[in-house]
């Protein structure tokens, strides 16, 4: 798989819109005062150049290793949304847990996946269209089934963690929110790669 100065573009852009989205997480959970954290639209892009990079030179000896890495910075783009809407909202409300968390917990997710799909359609899982083809729409519907069931794990894990579970090694109930999150989304992003790749984009 060629880079492209488009593949360089799109991981900075992606970075300083992470960087971006973290910051109510970040305040929410009381991490990162002051102005180390506004040098996070820098850093990002920088590391996401580099993670590119890497991913090349993976995919000397995993075919898809490149293709994983830019699913990578994708991922945290959207992780960054979902976590920072849920932090907005939790903030907000003041809920950190209970079975109401979960509608705090969609809003978030739903940015987030939709975001996700026009990033991995036309940039993670591209394929070279014809001239004059038109761009195809019709993988949206096993898109949206992919997202839904990772909507359910997301969010049935972060309503037990939270609801069923006391914060563990006295933190506080956000920032344990937050590492219930994490957990849930360890396990959608492996889920939304294998059902992306094999389920939605796959087929192109």
């Amino acid at each position: 798989m060629t880079t492209t100065k488009r593949d360089y573009l799109y991981a900075i852009i992606a970075g300083v819109a992470a960087a971006f989205f973290i910051f109510p997480s970040l305040k929410n959970i009381k991490i990162g005062g002051g102005t180390a954290m506004y040098f996070l639209p820098v850093v990002l892009p920088v590391l996401w150049i580099i993670g590119l990079a890497f991913g090349k030179l993976i995919s000397r000896f995993v075919s898809f290793g490149y293709q994983f890495a830019k699913f990578v910075i994708v991922g945290f783009l959207n992780t960054a949304i979902d976590f920072g809407v849920l932090n907005f909202l939790s903030a907000i409300t003041g809920l950190t847990g209970g079975f109401l968390l979960g509608g705090v917990n969609v809003p978030g997710f739903i940015l987030a996946a939709t975001n996700s799909y026009f990033w991995n359609k036309f940039w993670v899982f591209s394929h070279k269209r014809l001239p004059g083809e038109k761009i195809d729409y019709s993988d949206f519907a096993s898109f949206v089934f992919v997202v839904l069931f990772g909507v359910i794990v997301n969010g049935g894990i972060v309503i037990l963690m939270t609801t069923y579970i006391s914060p563990l090694f006295n933190l506080s109930p956000e920032r344990w929110l937050n590492i219930a999150k994490v957990i849930a989304t360890a396990f959608s992003l492996i889920w939304n790669f294998i059902g992306f790749k094999l389920i939605v984009f796959g087929k192109k």
